[in-house]
């Protein structure tokens, strides 16, 4: 059984190192932006619009990294039981995954990050993805229904932690 404090430690480490490439890569633009180099030397020459708009970008990255990172130190972690409705924090097995030890974690952000824990493969899922809209609300042996992409997944909820 995934420990849901250790499955949060490892999405902020995670989180925190991509914060700090993108900290980087921000630096990185701003410092290109405003370069000796890059000062246009005729009006078709883009290039310290085009680094001052990279700059931008990964500044936007950054804040989100660090929101992401934010909303995970914040996250109330706890035990779902059989009477419980699948929220933020839920730790959910489908029945098809099972027999693989594949769980879903609904967290704040981070959606899509895979990782191991405990002998369990778990899958980062936010409220807002076809699969965790599909789960939000829902209880233990609940049916499920999503589309994912051209496929319709129908299984049912066995584990809520």
């Amino acid at each position: 059984m995934p420990n849901k404090k250790q499955l949060a430690d490892l999405v902020v480490t995670a989180l925190s190192k991509q914060l700090q490439q993108a900290i980087d890569a921000a630096n990185e633009a701003h410092a290109a932006a405003v370069d000796d180099q890059s000062v246009a030397e005729t009006q078709y020459d883009t290039l310290a619009i085009e680094a001052s708009y990279l700059a931008e970008g990964q500044s936007k990255r950054v804040i989100e990294f660090q929101h992401a990172i934010d909303a995970y130190k914040a996250l109330e972690l706890i035990e779902f039981n059989s009477e419980s409705y699948i929220a933020l924090g839920a730790l959910v097995q489908l029945s098809t995954d099972s027999d693989t030890n594949h769980w879903f974690f609904i967290g704040p952000a981070a959606g899509g990050f895979r990782c191991q824990l405990a002998q369990q493969n778990i899958t980062v899922i936010t409220p807002q993805s076809p699969m965790g809209i599909a789960l939000i609300g829902k209880q233990l042996d609940d049916d499920i229904e999503v589309m994912l992409g051209s496929n319709k997944l129908e299984d049912y909820i066995v584990t809520l932690k």
